[in-house]
């Protein structure tokens, strides 16, 4: 494979680093989606309200969740056994996660068919299903990840989940969720501001902002519990970068603070979580003072840097397992061979522009405020 430019180990931090892209781009971008369904009660209080927020979001949360294909085709090519075990041991939470993203359009196709009050509510708390309970599973999934999965290898590489859905809902987890629930509420919230005038941008600037502020303290206090009691994993034996994948080939403790050790080494990571906060407080006080782009920029920024903070956190590993530290599954040992990562780095060279152009062009096409009369004059509208 001489005609392949870079190395094994190279191209294996590539691939961490574009997980890390295409998880943000998921959590940014439809996110705000998320966020806007889980305020859709609260903010909109007529019919002729709640028409207006279905449309902020209607026209793009599908192109938005192209995010989330394209991290789980990631996973499941450059990282299989991440994804062998990850959507295995997490099935349940993961049809969970798809019944309520399947309620979004769903919601959106239903809700206007029928004119009757019962019918539209009845579609409109899906439509808050649809945004609430994904934001929350996956912040409980992100706070499992840091706790440890309870899975093995066998001798022969099988992967063995030895947990049930509602041990993942430990307390850590739990509040990791609260953390995702607020950030993204916030964030919709700020789309909501850019995308509406009266009523609606002033409960949703009010919402929002409590709900910054909530995921500021929140993800504080989730830091400080890392840092003193959840234990961390590290990896004691030689990392050779250019080996082949087997998970076994290395010895792993487990104790707690063990997750600050890359902080102390790399002092410079500090800008993550530094980020998180300051970002979401930042967008708490744009809220207020009905600065909803800037807002947008603040939340996101927020949103990129808790994200950050975790895979700092944990690098390099991707996966660490709580019931047999040496089966963690790490950059170096769970990936795909050079070949299919060369040729995956390719493709995305190829094909993320593509998606990033037609993604912009799509936003400033619909730019511009969603309106009563808006909604009443478009025959797609919802």
């Amino acid at each position: 494979m001489d005609f392949i430019p870079l190395d094994y180990a190279t191209l294996r931090l590539i691939w961490w680093l574009l997980l890390g892209v295409l998880l943000i781009g998921f959590a940014v971008m439809d996110g705000f989606d998320l966020g806007v369904g889980a305020l859709l009660p609260f903010v909109a209080k007529t019919d002729s309200e709640r028409r207006i927020v279905v449309n902020t979001i209607g026209p793009v949360w599908e192109g938005n969740q192209v995010w989330l294909i394209l991290g789980g085709g990631a996973i499941f090519a450059a990282f299989p056994p991440l994804y062998a075990v990850s959507f295995s041991g997490f099935y349940l939470a993961m049809f969970v996660i798809l019944f309520a993203l399947i309620l979004r359009p769903v919601g959106f196709k239903f809700r206007g068919k029928v004119e009757d009050t019962r019918w539209k509510q009845t579609w409109d708390w899906a439509l808050f299903v649809g945004g609430a309970v994904p934001a929350l599973i996956f912040g409980v999934a992100v706070g499992n990840v840091l706790l440890g999965v309870p899975f093995h290898f066998t001798p022969e590489l099988r992967p063995v989940y030895t947990g049930g859905f509602f041990a993942l809902l430990t307390p850590f987890a739990l509040l990791a969720g609260l953390v995702s629930v607020t950030l993204l509420v916030a964030h919709g919230a700020a789309m909501l501001v850019i995308k509406t005038d009266g009523p609606i941008a002033d409960r949703a600037a009010r919402y929002g902002g409590i709900a910054a502020v909530a995921g500021a303290v929140l993800f504080a206090l989730g830091g400080v519990w890392i840092a003193t009691e959840i234990p961390g994993f590290r990896i004691d034996s030689t990392i050779d970068g250019a080996l082949a994948s087997n998970p076994l080939h290395k010895t792993v403790s487990r104790e707690a603070g063990l997750w600050m050790a890359n902080y102390a080494a790399m002092p410079w990571t500090m800008i993550a979580p530094v980020l998180g906060v300051i970002g979401a407080l930042a967008s708490a006080w744009l809220l207020r003072m009905r600065r909803g782009g800037l807002a947008f920029i603040a939340s996101g920024t927020s949103i990129a840097a808790v994200i950050l903070t975790v895979g700092f956190a944990i690098f390099p590993f991707l996966l660490p397992s709580s019931t047999m530290p040496n089966a963690g599954l790490t950059l170096w040992d769970a990936s795909s061979s050079r070949l299919t990562l060369w040729i995956m780095l390719v493709s995305t060279i190829v094909f993320l522009p593509i998606v990033l152009a037609y993604t912009s062009w799509v936003y400033r096409v619909l730019r511009g405020k969603v309106t009563e009369s808006s909604v009443d004059d478009t025959p797609n509208a919802y």
